[in-house]
């Protein structure tokens, strides 16, 4: 069924828990009796108020350290986990199961709740597809996409569950197989899948972020275009209804969905206390009481069978889609959408190039480009690299800006283009003085003439600086000259990334007047922070 969903509860605070404003993923302390170290996807953060109970309940303390969805499964599979870990809290094991080293190190796992990825749009936009009241399976959901009948946002699938649950629901429901995807399977669909996929133009790599984009844009409070719709957690969807100007209608597809079930799982490696300690927490969470503060608090559905779903769930029963069977059928998937279905992405990177950049710092941003070309092996590192079809830009600065590079990575055989990146990458080099708002204004003149040539691409700029401006103009002069540009460059994000001494107040102004994110180098490396940010982008 197809209806409109108007939570009665207050949800600014939901929001800003399922935001990725959460420390980078690290140990949270040795292991103690009564407590539980868990390695977290960032939304889980919604359920502080639920574990808070639960502590003066049980004696349990969960001590959360958050991390994305291909970055969890690297750190579970290389056995990383292990080292200030007890267990791993995520929206689905699925893709964990799926990777042997990963596989090996899961032990006793909880599903506490669940929640439908699906699509959200304006009742004025359903009346005018013509789907009100009736349900609508994937293959019309893409021909209107194809259309350009509606546009959304979705989070990137190698980033976060949300965006990746809807590139295995979307592929697997145009499969029409009834069963587990493989390649060949893949690549018949493509053609629905790049139709599906033309009227995404918003990417984010939180289900948090991209909620709070979206509400930002329908209330006229960023610059970037007016999305209509979202893919999302069904539980997202509902708590967002409450502060938007047109709630959403919630669109399950009537052929499926695939759904997370957020089980809470014990580590081989864990200690008899971590353990006890997770027996203790699962069974508090499972109990009716609880499951159903749950489902009020955070609009999950609850997975205990004597707890009855509330009158906002107004699809009760949902056909599960099914999994691909295999990790090459998933990750050939992320990679076809990367390189083959999407939207392709524009990026500048403006880069900090002065002297206070010599030594560690210089060699720091060297390995962070490089990295992005191929150099990191990691899964996440594979999946972050420049794709096929991208625009790469590079605008280092010191002084002055210096020329553009200016590069476009084909989709086939795109090494020879990713080595001359990353050859550039290398050769930088620092000195002189740190002149970066006349260097940011002097990019928008490069993608003045690359949006002219080629409009329709995800567009971004990457401002990494170590310090404080010393150029002509100043941050005053940017917002200026910010507020006389087209819709078209006013609506570009602007991504800065906090490094060394760089001033933290101005870079928060450049990201919220272009509608952007600040991303934070000054306790973690520039290379993860760059692969961060390539969810966004």
């Amino acid at each position: 069924m197809i209806r409109r969903i108007v939570p009665v509860v207050a949800v600014a605070a939901l929001l800003a828990g399922c935001s990725d404003e959460a420390d980078p993923a690290r140990p949270v302390g040795d292991a103690t009796p009564g407590t539980l170290r868990v390695l977290a996807g960032s939304e889980l953060a919604d359920l502080q108020p639920v574990l808070d109970e639960a502590a003066k309940a049980t004696g349990v303390t969960v001590k959360f350290s958050f991390t994305g969805t291909i970055e969890g499964a690297d750190k579970v599979a290389s056995g990383t986990v292990e080292q200030g870990f007890d267990a791993v809290w995520f929206s689905s094991n699925r893709y964990l199961e799926l990777v042997p080293d990963a596989q090996k190190r899961l032990g006793t796992a909880t599903k506490v709740m669940s929640s439908p990825v699906v699509l959200g749009l304006p009742a004025s936009k359903v009346e005018e597809l013509g789907w009100d009241g009736k349900r609508v399976g994937w293959a019309e959901i893409a021909q209107a996409a194809g259309a350009r009948k509606f546009t959304y946002g979705m989070t990137d699938p190698s980033a976060s569950n949300s965006g990746f649950s809807a590139l295995v629901g979307v592929a697997a429901a145009l499969s029409g197989e009834g069963s587990a995807l493989d390649a060949n399977r893949i690549a018949a669909v493509a053609p629905q899948l790049k139709e599906f996929f033309s009227a995404q133009t918003l990417s984010a790599g939180s289900s948090g972020w991209l909620s709070e984009a979206y509400q930002r844009r329908a209330k006229g409070e960023d610059p970037g275009t007016k999305v209509d719709g979202l893919i999302n957690y069904e539980s997202v969807l509902l708590s967002l209804n409450a502060t938007l100007p047109e709630p959403l209608t919630l669109v399950h597809p009537s052929d499926g969905v695939v759904t997370a079930d957020y089980p809470l799982t014990l580590l081989t490696s864990a200690s008899s206390d971590a353990r006890e300690a997770h027996r203790k927490l699962s069974d508090h969470l499972k109990s009716a009481d609880v499951q159903r503060k749950i489902m009020e608090s955070t609009h999950r559905r609850p997975t205990t069978p004597q707890v009855q779903l509330n009158g906002e769930f107004t699809v009760k029963d949902l056909v599960e889609l099914p999994f691909p069977g295999s990790q090459s059928a998933v990750d050939g998937l992320v990679t076809t959408y990367f390189d083959q279905l999407r939207r392709p992405s524009r990026t500048l990177y403006v880069l900090d190039t002065s002297g206070s950049m010599q030594g560690d710092r210089i060699d720091g941003l060297r390995q962070a480009l490089s990295g992005l070309t191929g150099a990191d092996e990691s899964l996440a590192g594979r999946f972050s690299r420049f794709h096929g079809r991208e625009q790469v830009t590079l605008l280092p600065f010191s002084s002055t800006a210096r020329p553009p590079l200016q590069y476009e990575v084909p989709q086939t055989d795109p090494r020879p283009v990713l080595d001359q990146i990353r050859t550039t990458a290398t050769s930088l080099d620092a000195s002189g003085g740190t002149a970066i708002y006349s260097s940011l204004r002097g990019g928008y003149d490069v993608l003045r003439r690359q949006i002219d040539a080629d409009p329709d691409r995800f567009t971004s700029i990457v401002l990494m600086t170590d310090g404080e401006n010393t150029g002509n103009e100043d941050v005053g002069d940017f917002q200026a000259f910010h507020a006389t540009l087209p819709p078209n460059l006013k609506g570009i994000p602007i991504f800065p990334v906090l490094f060394g001494e760089s001033a933290t107040a101005e870079m928060e102004q450049i990201a919220k007047m272009s509608g952007g994110k600040v991303f934070d180098a000054r306790s973690r490396s520039l290379s993860a922070a760059f692969k961060e940010i390539r969810g966004y982008q």
